[in-house]
């Protein structure tokens, strides 16, 4: 769905890119809220680690110990990561950072070694839990903190450690300001759209902030290409309808391989309204224009069965269920191409024979699946070349090189800019966060 604007909150879609009251007037806390999330393979800091040891991450203990300071604010702040502020011992850093001065390099290197752990409890914080709206089909998948060896490596290469620390790198791009306007939310008074603001912060916790990955946002109903932590490209896509039976879930995987001239299998529990609907309504000559086999079981050896022998009334009852899939051809509902990550709920992004539904505004159609506006364009990204069928023989499957992780996330507060654009709570999921939290609640678990 295309964002419409809204320039206060309301339970409509809001399009313009909208600054939250009091945004510019951000206390220091509020500007060290913003940052962006970022994946990575490996661990939290090294409890072995000598606080008296000598630091070679970040100078931390400067002349104007701005960086530092602002540390400690980002710590101070971490109840809006939902996070507990005491678990970080800011007292000790404050006490660290103000033997430093006057020149004691001895207390300087003390402090720098504290403050770059401090810094590596924070980050693995962030990363310990998953939130649970999540369903994790893959858990390779999963953002993990850096090792402390690159996330010191990191801060002591930057321009700024100041601006380092502000911007939030170690995060995917949207959280940084996502934490800003939460900060501006509270500033303000405005405990619906905090609350709002929150859930969504939650939800990036779980998205990569470097590499090469896909981002479904099931509320905007786009998909975006990401590398090396950058968006590159997005496109629209149609997700699935209201219903509860056929929500696009929130997912983390994997993308694997793309399967050319693909079958679709209706899924049994959709055979009903997809397909036998449509039987009875134009008989089963319905079925052969349509390019539907019905099979005897969903083994690989399956035999077409007469669908003249199917009690059509008890499959629209739900009284018994069938194995129904539709040939490769200009009518498949895949169209010419699908890609897919593993999971348990039949979800995959597919290709269309049904262009005209990109164009509406609000695109919730499918049963689940994505389709997409431009799969090819999607697949040229992914394998670095055109994807063409070799022949016409059914479910070619090209394997991916190297796998592409997705998200398919549900996010209705996305930052454009310094604003942010809210869309429409579509599947109802915030309203159901909030009611579980309360909107004026100072914290939204992360689990």
């Amino acid at each position: 769905m295309e964002p419409r604007t809204n320039r206060f909150w309301s339970d409509k879609p809001a399009g313009r890119p909208l600054r939250p009251a009091g945004f510019a007037m951000l206390a220091l806390a509020g500007l060290l809220a913003a940052a962006p999330l970022q994946p990575a393979h490996a661990a939290s800091a090294d409890s072995s680690d000598q606080v008296g040891a000598v630091s070679s991450g970040p100078q931390w203990v400067t002349t104007d110990q701005r960086a530092a300071s602002h540390l400690i604010a980002l710590l101070q702040s971490s109840e809006l990561d939902g996070l507990d502020p005491n678990q970080f011992q800011i007292k000790p850093l404050s006490k660290a950072l103000r033997s430093a001065s006057g020149g004691n390099f001895k207390a300087a290197d003390r402090a720098n070694a504290i403050f770059d752990r401090a810094l590596m409890q924070y980050v693995t914080a962030l990363r310990s839990t998953p939130p649970k709206e999540w369903a994790i089909v893959d858990r390779a998948a999963v953002p993990a903190a850096p090792p402390a060896s690159v996330l010191l490596g990191q801060a002591a290469a930057a321009p700024s450690l100041e601006r380092w620390i502000d911007t939030m790198p170690f995060m995917h791009p949207s959280y940084a300001e996502l934490r800003r306007a939460l900060a501006a939310a509270r500033g303000s008074g405005d405990p619906k759209t905090e609350a709002v603001l929150r859930v969504n912060l939650n939800r990036v916790r779980m998205l990569p902030g470097t590499g090469r990955y896909v981002v479904v946002n099931i509320a905007a109903q786009r998909l975006y290409m990401y590398d090396g932590g950058q968006q590159v490209d997005s496109m629209k896509v149609v997700v699935g309808q209201g219903r509860d039976d056929r929500k696009t879930p929130m997912m983390v995987g994997t993308l694997q391989y793309a399967s050319l001239n693909p079958y679709w299998n209706v899924p049994a529990d959709l055979v009903g309204d997809d397909v036998g609907i449509y039987v009875q309504k134009y008989g089963l000559g319905y079925l052969k224009s349509r390019g539907y086999q019905v099979l005897s079981d969903w083994g690989e050896n399956a035999k077409v069965v007469d669908p003249a022998t199917v009690d059509w009334q008890a499959v629209m009852d739900g009284k018994i269920r069938i194995r129904v899939r539709q040939l490769p051809g200009p009518r498949n509902v895949l169209g010419k191409v699908k890609y897919t990550f593993p999971n348990p709920y039949g979800v995959y992004l597919h290709d269309t024979s049904q262009p005209q539904l990109l164009t509406q505004e609000v695109r919730l159609f499918s049963g689940g699946c994505i389709r997409l506006e431009d799969a090819a364009r999607l697949g040229q990204w992914l394998f670095g070349r055109t994807l063409k069928a070799s022949s016409d023989a059914p479910e070619i499957e090209v394997p991916l090189d190297r796998p592409v992780p997705i998200y398919v996330a549900y996010l209705t507060a996305v930052p454009e800019g310094s604003s942010i654009t809210y869309f429409e709570d579509v599947y109802g999921w915030d309203a159901k966060r909030l009611t579980e939290t309360g909107p004026g609640s100072d914290r939204v678990a992360a689990n």
